[in-house]
């Protein structure tokens, strides 16, 4: 499945980003932004399954990390839980998009719970790396945050062979039995090239560090990440709609930043937006994070409207097709009483 395909730049995003009779104020919108096929497929499972079996229905954790998803979820039924005990012995249990180790599974399946696995296809490939080079008893350097659920996760797949890397300074910190038998893993929501600037950091100290089989950053993370970095270049100021605990949301502000936007903020929602970052701004960037509904996106539009932001531009860099299917769990169940199990709500 192709991923992504990079649009070429035939002029057109020159004439976007440089036209002589550009009005004073404008808009320089990124594509890709929003959801992601992970977060879609994520929040479509709890949908689906509040209508199948009806409220509640627990999740373990937020589902996606966004505010607006999860309040809208809970107003339908959904109860999110930090910790599998708190499910009622019995009860329905979804896994969130990030993903959970064997000792959370082990623990559900203790409580009697009828569990749905919505973890991102991509983060499950990230467990099956591990798994394998655990297996062949190599030392892992997962590349992430400490304390994000994906990379608790990932790491709980091989605790004795997994050493967590958090960012550039934290290489020095790298300890393997067997310079020989290391290979370095990352979470899927970083930066791409802060993830490389610590892989050239532990190559300093382990020059045979092996990377990875495939590409650990997901598609939707890198290509919002370009998008962004073509509209910062470009913009006085960048707003990224997005909660504070998204890690790929708060990566797109300092990649923004990096590429030259004199000022980049997040907010969850327009009604954030302070008057004061617009002195002397005539263009502004607008993106948002892998797990923002458009709708999002639309208010703060709006709002840049309402301030004389009104002519808005497309800037794409890449168009995305993926989708995934349904968590097997909920497919078994919906197709067992003839109803549709197709991903019909794509948003891209």
């Amino acid at each position: 499945m192709t991923f992504n395909k990079p649009i070429a730049d035939h002029g057109h995003l020159s004439d976007v980003l440089n036209s002589a009779t550009e009005p004073a104020k404008k808009v320089l919108l990124a594509s890709p932004r929003g959801y992601c096929a992970g977060v879609d497929r994520a929040v479509i499972a709890v949908e689906k399954a509040l209508d199948h079996y009806g409220a509640p229905i627990y999740v373990r954790k937020q589902i996606v990390h966004n505010k607006f998803v999860v309040s809208s979820l809970e107003k339908r039924g959904a109860i999110f839980v930090d910790e599998v005990d708190e499910a009622p012995e019995g009860s329905i249990l979804v896994f969130s998009a990030h993903g959970v180790s064997p000792a959370v599974v082990a623990a559900a399946e203790a409580r009697n719970l009828q569990t749905i696995d919505a973890t991102c296809p991509l983060v499950t490939k990230v467990h099956r790396e591990v798994q394998r080079f655990a297996s062949e008893d190599y030392d892992i350097l997962l590349i992430g945050h400490n304390g994000h659920e994906e990379v608790e996760g990932t790491a709980g797949e091989a605790p004795d062979r997994v050493q967590i890397i958090d960012g550039p300074d934290d290489a020095a910190n790298a300890k393997v039995r067997d310079p020989k038998k290391v290979i370095w893993l990352s979470q899927t929501t970083l930066s791409v090239d802060e993830t490389m600037e610590t892989v050239t950091r532990l190559r300093q100290s382990v020059p045979s560090l092996q990377n990875p089989p495939s590409d650990d950053i997901c598609y939707a993370t890198q290509n919002r990440q370009v998008a962004i970095k073509k509209v910062g270049a470009a913009s006085d100021l960048v707003i990224v709609v997005g909660s504070a605990n998204s890690s790929n949301t708060v990566r797109l502000v300092e990649v923004a930043k990096d590429a030259g936007a004199k000022a980049a903020y997040r907010v969850d929602f327009a009604s954030e937006i302070q008057e004061s970052w617009f002195e002397g701004v005539s263009t502004v960037g607008v993106s948002s994070g892998a797990s923002v509904p458009e709708v999002l996106v639309e208010e703060v539009l709006e709002y840049l409207e309402k301030r004389g932001y009104g002519d808005v531009r497309n800037v794409t860099t890449a168009e995305e097709d993926v989708q995934f299917s349904l968590p097997k769990e909920l497919r078994k169940d919906l197709k067992s009483v003839g109803q549709d199990v197709s991903n019909k709500t794509k948003r891209g």
